[in-house]
């Protein structure tokens, strides 16, 4: 349950992830006071729900003003009386370029807690977590909650079906590569209406939950906010689905299906 709960968290922070040689739009697709909300459904059970929230913050990093980040998951129903999840994370990026400074997170599942810290330092591409330094690829390398907001304004209107893009992001004890292409477009039936979307295929690797021919899917917005509306992924037994609950605070009028 842990691994597949996990799943959720790489769903919600890195979907609609592309490749840092695609520029940015002029200013962020998101604004302060954003919150998204979630949930996950194992088969037709709702396992667990998560919440995003985009705060201003009042701490510097190199002089220069940030956004919190929080990403806040837990179990729900009968997945919540027989494995309690409570997971937070936050992340400081800069309000300009939107990297990352300084990352953290608090796990709490079941009987398995962890607490990890890490700080970006882009210009000497370095990472120092509180389990050792590594050295990064590039000077835009990522944590999972940053590179979800990162990626939503990076400038897509020349992306053509097929294409495939790559995002370096941190996790644990390793800088990780994640490839992405674009499928097309598709309109999703959703709590919020239905939804004109992009569509993407992240690349995965079989193991102990997919199986070799296992796909996953994402569902963006197709409008100023590129929103993830839906992702969905096989696993070994069944599949995990993520879909949208609420949005609020959102910059720019959902792209609904009239």
């Amino acid at each position: 349950m842990r691994k597949i709960y996990l799943l959720t968290i790489f769903l919600i922070a890195l979907m609609n992830a592309q490749a840092q040689e695609l520029p940015l739009v002029k200013e962020p697709v998101f604004q302060e006071g954003e919150v998204l909300e979630y949930k996950l459904r194992y088969g037709i059970i709702t396992a667990a729900e998560g919440i995003i929230k985009v705060l201003n913050s009042d701490l510097k990093f190199n002089n220069k003003p940030t956004y919190r980040l929080v990403v806040d998951a837990r179990t729900s129903g009968t997945f919540d009386v027989f494995y309690k999840i409570r997971d937070h994370y936050d992340s400081y990026i800069d309000k300009e370029d939107l990297t990352p400074y300084f990352y953290q997170e608090d796990i709490k599942e079941s009987k398995y807690k962890r607490q990890d810290k890490a700080r970006f330092y882009q210009d000497t591409k370095k990472v120092v977590s509180n389990k050792g330094t590594f050295t990064t690829p590039t000077n835009q390398t990522f944590d999972l909650v940053s590179a979800y907001y990162f990626a939503r304004s990076l400038d897509i209107t020349k992306l053509k079906i097929g294409e495939q893009f790559k995002l370096n992001y941190f996790l644990g004890k390793e800088i990780h590569q994640l490839q992405i292409k674009y499928v097309g477009k598709e309109v999703v039936k959703s709590k919020l209406g239905d939804i004109r979307c992009l569509k993407f295929s992240p690349s995965i690797e079989p193991g102990r939950i997919f199986r070799k021919d296992s796909n996953l899917y994402l569902w963006i917005t197709d409008d100023g906010n590129r929103v993830p509306v839906k992702a969905q992924v096989e696993i070994i037994v069944g599949a995990v689905t993520m879909e949208i609950k609420s949005a609020t605070g959102l910059k720019y009028p959902l792209a609904k299906e009239k």
